[in-house]
């Protein structure tokens, strides 16, 4: 390709990255929607939509289990069947704390989980990223016991 053409075709291509650029939003507005999302990842266990749980997980999330991370989203969901198996939730968790990148691009949540008494046994930290749908999917997770 010549100079001339390439320079000629350079806006195009500059309009067209920004065509697929997410919406920028507000943080206050980026937290309480990423606080919400978790709250429905939380409302998966609940429900005992297994289905529902994964549609949360990235793709290419790591998840750390008793000092094994599980790679990707297939290792993750297949690991937590086993959590929605029981008619019963053997746990719940709630954010109490969200963070969110000023860009709006990522997110943490913590907070604590519950046994199914409803006593505290562990919390759990979450990172979060927002994709070009602007849907939240979670990318890292791991918990400490309380």
């Amino acid at each position: 390709m010549n100079r001339r053409a390439l320079l000629a075709s350079a806006p195009i291509a500059l309009l067209g990255g920004c065509a697929s650029a997410q919406p920028r939003m507000d943080n206050a507005a980026a937290a309480k929607q990423l606080s919400e999302t978790e709250l429905a990842f939380a409302k998966t266990m609940a429900d005992r939509d297994h289905a529902a749980f994964a549609s949360f997980i990235a793709d290419e999330a790591v998840f750390l289990s008793g000092g094994k991370p599980l790679r990707g989203k297939a290792a993750v969901v297949e690991n937590w069947k086993r959590f929605y198996n029981q008619p019963k939730a053997p746990f719940s968790w709630q954010p109490d704390h969200v963070q969110v990148l000023e860009s709006g691009a990522l997110g943490y949540s913590t907070g604590p989980v519950f046994d199914d008494a409803g006593k505290q046994f562990a919390r759990f930290y979450s990172t979060w990223r927002r994709e070009a749908g602007g849907a939240w999917r979670i990318v890292f997770d791991d918990g400490c016991n309380h």
